[in-house]
């Protein structure tokens, strides 16, 4: 447990919704997320001190991976009480590798609270976030964060926000310089209350103004009011505003309220949340402005074999629909499931239906269980308090729901429903792992499907021609972390060997050969001979074999043996043999010592002998591609893929967003999700399906 949470006050007790504000906080990894929230949870006195990342006590590190890599990497849910209102505030990591834990954020909140540095601007993955709530219709509001470190500029990082946000982006207040020169932000200006917020005692000081900000004051304020009266319901307000008419501050709070809750508009709150400056600002607009989940649609739902079933609203009163937000494995308590309730009210020792969508391919099937709720906890870092329920609206932790996967539905055991899956990425980072010892390998089977279990961003797999086990991943640090928690939760210790791509081979290119199995043994003889013609087949066509044999030479029972040889040696080695053309055209068979195992032995031996004459062709698998990026890196993008070997199919770009389409050898795509990413400045994603096999060209044949 931290520091930080070790000093958590008690548990906000259950609200009705409209008592209720679900937010993920999101930004670039580094822009001061985890740093924010604590200060909010400190401001509120849900902990007891601020400013703990930097010596590793965060309030929402779970895994100690998080301290060492001073970055989250992991969904945290962290909940405060403001002026009557609980803000469950969901922290998500920075990192384009964790995206499903910031999917996973995104479906269980109502609103968005971007964060951005103040330091180092915007960065093209959230933009590209930012557009992905405004097509859902998401409130956000932003808060520019880190204003007390060198080279901070709250006006640099606002103009960068309008310009590529879009409009409605206007800051409510703004940074107040101190004189000295350690000083550099002593407080917070308020445009609307025309008020000074100095913290240059140290505690938060109402005052009037200085001379020097008035007119500043004045010119964003006009440019606010007018932003803000433009989407009220008062049809004559900015017509009123602009004769002259000075329009009471309350109105304009209620139709930026309204403004904030239609996702229209978009305040812009500066913070240096280690001294705690901005955080009464930003806990008003969470608790003011910020819809309740009674304004947010739930979630489409069907019943669990797919059929139609009556839509559900954030009533307590309704049915039992709850989602589960991510699972976890905690060394004390077992399963942890974070839930978010849309409907009804979850209670402890409920008997509750859980039941999942398949997804076969990352090992997820369709499952239904029924089982009995446990303890209800409100988390807070690692500490888990007491709560009595859980209504529509909140969000809550569950223990020991031993069933339950990432993403499943919690119904009621005689109404069983199911909600409409959220978008999730396809994972595309693939790395091989073994079991150091065989004690580890003993356990790894079941660590790894408790893993699949809390992440359905990770595919396990098996792969049948080279043998190796395969994790795909969204990228090399979500591999990381993955296999520290393997080590750490679960004390399996694995290596990790150079991922092997699945090679074939075929014959180069036809030949006649002769399989001759003659043995002679304690009296008992083994006799086989057949005479075969080989060829290379079409691709994909496998083993196509048959018997022209004239006379009955090798006797009709005998000829399905001889096919039995050839294909069970075409799959041996590490690289089976492909696509082959076999003609039975004659052979030798005794009457006593022939057998269906002696014509087996003699087709693998004639298939041996035609890969020996002919020789053969080393082949490599070849996959479609679809790459997504925006159009500013497309020229990069098809540069980067000429340099892997790719054939270029396809280029369209839509709405500023470039589709590629390609075929690529797997080779050259082992490492392509961390490079594309890169490329990309983490904005690029692709997916890919097996095409066919084609010849490797001779200087990469292994």
């Amino acid at each position: 447990m931290s520091k930080a949470a070790k000093q958590a006050g008690p548990a906000p007790e259950p609200r009705a919704a409209e008592l209720v504000r679900n937010v993920v906080v999101v930004g670039h990894a580094g822009a001061g997320k985890t740093t924010l929230v604590e200060a909010l949870l400190t401001r509120t006195g849900a902990i007891g001190r601020a400013g703990t990342v930097a010596d590793g006590s965060t309030v929402s590190d779970s895994e100690d991976v998080e301290v060492r890599l001073q970055r989250s990497v992991a969904l945290a849910l962290a909940p405060l009480e403001h002026a009557g209102i609980k803000v469950n505030l969901l922290d998500t990591p920075g990192s384009a590798d964790f995206v499903g834990e910031l999917r996973a954020g995104l479906r269980a909140a109502d609103a968005a609270l971007f964060v951005i540095s103040a330091v180092d601007g915007v960065d093209a993955l959230t933009v590209q976030l930012w557009h992905e709530c405004a097509a859902v219709g998401m409130p956000r509001c932003v808060v520019i964060t880190q204003l007390d470190k060198p080279r901070a500029d709250f006006d640099d990082a606002v103009a960068i926000c309008q310009r590529v946000l879009g409009e409605g982006v206007h800051p409510l207040y703004l940074p107040m310089h101190g004189d000295a020169a350690d000083e550099p932000v002593a407080g917070v200006i308020g445009l609307i209350s025309q008020r000074v917020y100095d913290w240059s005692s140290g505690e938060r000081v109402e005052r009037d103004p200085d001379p020097q900000h008035l007119p500043l004051i004045e010119t964003l304020r006009g440019d606010l009011i007018e932003a803000v009266i433009a989407e009220s319901e008062d049809e004559t307000l900015l017509d009123r505003y602009l004769a002259g008419e000075a329009i009471d501050p309350k109105v304009i709070t209620a139709d930026l309220e309204l403004a904030v809750a239609r996702g229209s508009f978009y305040p812009v709150i500066p913070a240096a949340p280690l001294s705690l400056l901005g955080t009464d600002e930003l806990l008003e607009v969470l608790t003011q402005a910020m819809p309740t989940p009674l304004e947010h649609p739930c979630p489409v739902v069907t019943r669990p074999d797919g059929s139609p079933a009556s839509p559900v609203s954030c009533d307590p009163s309704g049915p039992l629909v709850a989602e589960v937000v991510k699972t976890t494995s905690d060394p004390y308590l077992g399963r942890v499931s974070l839930i978010r309730v849309f409907s009804g009210t979850l209670r402890p020792d409920a008997v509750v239906h859980v039941s999942g969508h398949g997804l076969v391919d990352r090992g997820h099937p369709d499952h239904d269980a029924v089982e009995r709720v446990g303890a209800l906890s409100c988390p807070l870092g690692a500490l888990m308090r007491p709560v009595a329920e859980c209504g529509a609206g909140d969000i809550v932790a569950v223990a020991k729901l031993s069933s339950a996967e990432t993403g499943d539905t919690i119904s009621a055991k005689d109404d069983p429903l199911l909600v409409h899956p959220w978008e999730l990425p396809e994972p595309q980072h693939v790395v091989a792992i073994e079991a150091s010892s065989r004690g580890d390998e003993d356990k790894l089977g079941t660590a790894l499907q408790r893993l699949v279990a809390e992440d359905p961003t990770l595919r396990l797999e098996r792969q049948t021609e080279t043998g190796q086990l395969l994790l795909w991943t969204v990228g090399e640090a979500h591999a990381d972390v993955l296999v520290d928690r393997l080590q750490t939760r679960y004390g399996v210790s694995v290596t990790r060997p150079d991922v092997l791509v699945a090679l074939r081979e075929t014959l180069c290119g036809p030949v006649s050969v002769t399989g001759r199995h003659v043995k002679q043994s304690g009296g008992h003889g083994q006799f086989a001979v057949v005479h075969v013609d080989f060829s290379p087949g079409p691709a994909g066509s496998g083993l196509v074999f048959e018997s022209r044999v004239v006379g009955g030479t090798v006797p009709t029972s005998y000829v399905p043996s001889v096919e039995k040889g050839i294909a069970a040696q075409m799959s041996q080695g590490t690289r089976p043999i492909v696509d082959v053309l076999a003609v039975l055209t004659d052979g030798k068979a005794h009457s006593v010592d022939s057998s269906d195992a002696a014509f087996q032995s003699a087709g693998a031996l004639a298939l041996r002998e035609a890969c020996a004459a002919a020789g053969v062709q080393v082949l490599e698998p070849v996959s479609s591609i679809e790459v997504r990026l925006p159009a500013g890196y497309v020229g990069t993008a098809m540069s980067d893929l000429s340099s892997r070997r790719a054939r270029v199919t396809g280029n369209v770009i839509d709405d500023d967003v470039a589709v590629v389409s390609a075929e690529v050898p797997d080779l050259e795509l082992l490492r392509y999700a961390a490079e594309l990413r890169a490329l990309s400045h983490g904005t690029g994603s692709f997916t890919r399906q097996y095409l066919r096999h084609e010849p490797l060209p001779p200087h990469l044949h292994p």
